[in-house]
C-alpha cells in the first residue's frame, strides 16, 4: 500500500495524533478555564470525536486481526482491545486531583448493564425480528456467566458490605486476594475458550453439529500491519484520555451532572463499535458471534478492569469505591438472572430481547432519579 493511500485509509490516524500534539502542548492552559459553556463544549465534543474515531479503527484493525487469526481467538482480542480502552480512560480519570472514587465502579456497572441489557436485548430484538428464532452455542453462554456471575458480585456487592475497611471499599489484603483470583480465573477461562474446550464458542446447529463459519470478507493486510496501527491508535489516546477526564469532572462537579453519568459516558464511549459489530452480526443470523462479543467484553471488564483499578488504587494511595447503592445491587442482580434464564436454552427469541431493553431503560432512569 502506498503513503498517500495508507494516509486516505488511515486519516482518523493522523487527526488523533494530531490531536495528542496539540493537547501535549495546549492541553493544561486549555482545561484551566472550562467555566464558558462554548469553550467547555468545544474541548469535550472535540475530545469524544478524536476518541470515537481512534476506538472505531481499534476496533476495525482489531477485526482484521480477528478474520487472521480466526475464532474465538479473533473475538477474544477484539475484547481485549475495547477493555484495554476503558481501564486507560479510567487510570487517567483517577490521576486527575478531582477524579471520581467512584469511576471504576460506575464504569464497570455500565458497562454491565449497556451489554447485558441494552446490546443483548437489542440483539435479540432486531435478530428475533427478522429470524424470528436464533440459536448459539449454549456451553459456551454458560461458560461466561460462570465467571461472570461471581466475579460480579464479589466485585461490586460483596464490598457494600465487608467491615474491614471504612464504606463500600475492600482492605489491601482483600483487594490483592480479588485481584489475584480474577486473574487467575480469566487466565483459566482463556485456556478453556482457545485450547481445552475451544468447540463451545463456535456456531452449533440444532442437532449440536458445528456449523460451518462465515465465509471471510477479503483481506488485503497482514497480521503486522493491524497489530502496528491498532498500537498506534492506542498510545496517543493514553493523553487523550486523560484529557477528557477534566471535563468529565468538570460537568460532574460543577454542573451537577450525576456522578454515575461519568461511568455511563466512559462505558458507552468505548463499548460503541463493539456493540455495533454485534447487532450487525444478530441481524446476519451469526448469533454466536454476538455471544462471545457481548459476554466476552462483560466478563472482560470484570476480571481485568478491578484487578487493573485496585492495582491503580494501592499504588497511588487512592481511595476506590466499588460497592453499588442498593438501587444498582437490585439492578444487577435482576440481570443476572435474567441473563441465566435468557441463555438457559438453545434459541433466543422478540420476548426475551424486549426484556432485557425494559431493564436497561430502567437502569438509565435511575441514573439521574434515584
Amino acid at each position: 500500500m502506498t503513503t498517500p493511500s495508507l494516509v486516505r485509509r488511515e486519516w482518523p490516524l493522523v487527526l488523533t495524533l494530531a490531536s495528542f500534539a496539540l493537547f501535549l502542548r495546549f492541553g493544561e492552559a486549555w482545561a484551566a478555564d472550562l467555566s464558558r459553556p462554548a469553550w467547555f463544549a468545544f474541548i469535550f465534543l472535540w475530545l469524544i470525536g478524536v476518541i470515537l474515531l481512534s476506538v472505531f479503527a481499534v476496533v476495525r484493525h482489531a477485526e482484521g486481526l480477528a478474520g487472521l487469526l480466526g475464532e474465538p481467538l479473533g473475538t477474544l482480542v477484539l475484547t481485549l482491545s475495547v477493555t484495554g480502552i476503558e481501564v486507560m480512560i479510567i487510570a487517567a480519570s483517577m490521576a486527575t486531583p478531582h477524579g471520581s472514587p467512584t469511576l471504576a465502579r460506575d464504569a464497570m456497572f455500565a458497562v454491565v448493564m449497556i451489554v447485558l441489557n441494552g446490546m443483548v436485548g437489542l440483539s435479540l430484538l432486531l435478530g428475533g425480528l427478522r429470524w424470528h428464532e436464533q440459536s448459539y452455542n449454549l456451553q459456551g453462554a454458560n461458560a461466561f456467566l460462570a465467571m461472570i456471575l461471581p466475579l460480579a458480585v464479589l466485585g461490586l456487592i460483596l464490598p457494600r458490605f465487608t467491615e474491614t475497611s471504612p464504606g463500600p471499599t475492600f482492605s489491601p489484603v482483600q483487594a490483592g486476594f480479588l485481584s489475584f483470583m480474577s486473574i487467575g480465573l480469566y487466565c483459566v477461562f482463556l485456556a478453556v475458550q482457545n485450547v481445552i474446550h475451544r468447540r463451545y464458542f463456535v456456531a452449533v446447529d440444532d442437532k449440536g453439529a458445528q456449523r460451518p463459519a462465515a465465509p471471510a470478507r477479503a483481506r488485503t493486510h497482514s497480521l503486522a500491519y493491524h497489530a502496528a496501527l491498532l498500537v498506534a491508535y492506542l498510545l496517543p489516546m493514553v493523553l487523550l484520555s486523560k484529557q477528557l477526564a477534566v471535563p468529565i469532572d468538570h460537568g460532574i462537579s460543577v454542573l451537577g451532572a450525576p456522578a454515575a453519568l461519568g461511568g455511563f459516558l466512559v462505558a458507552a464511549l468505548v463499548l460503541s463499535p463493539e456493540s455495533v459489530s454485534a447487532v450487525r452480526a444478530a441481524l446476519a443470523n451469526q448469533l454466536q458471534r454476538s455471544v462471545n462479543l457481548l459476554l466476552g467484553s462483560v466478563l472482560a471488564t470484570i476480571g481485568l478492569t478491578i484487578p487493573g483499578v485496585l492495582t491503580i488504587g494501592l499504588l497511588t494511595k487512592k481511595n476506590i469505591v466499588l460497592g453499588l447503592e442498593v438501587q444498582d445491587i437490585v439492578l444487577l442482580s435482576l440481570t443476572l438472572v435474567l441473563s441465566t434464564l435468557t441463555f438457559s436454552s438453545r434459541r433466543t427469541n422478540v420476548l426475551l430481547g424486549a426484556v432485557h431493553l425494559l431493564l436497561f431503560f430502567a437502569y438509565l432512569l435511575l441514573i439521574f432519579q434515584r
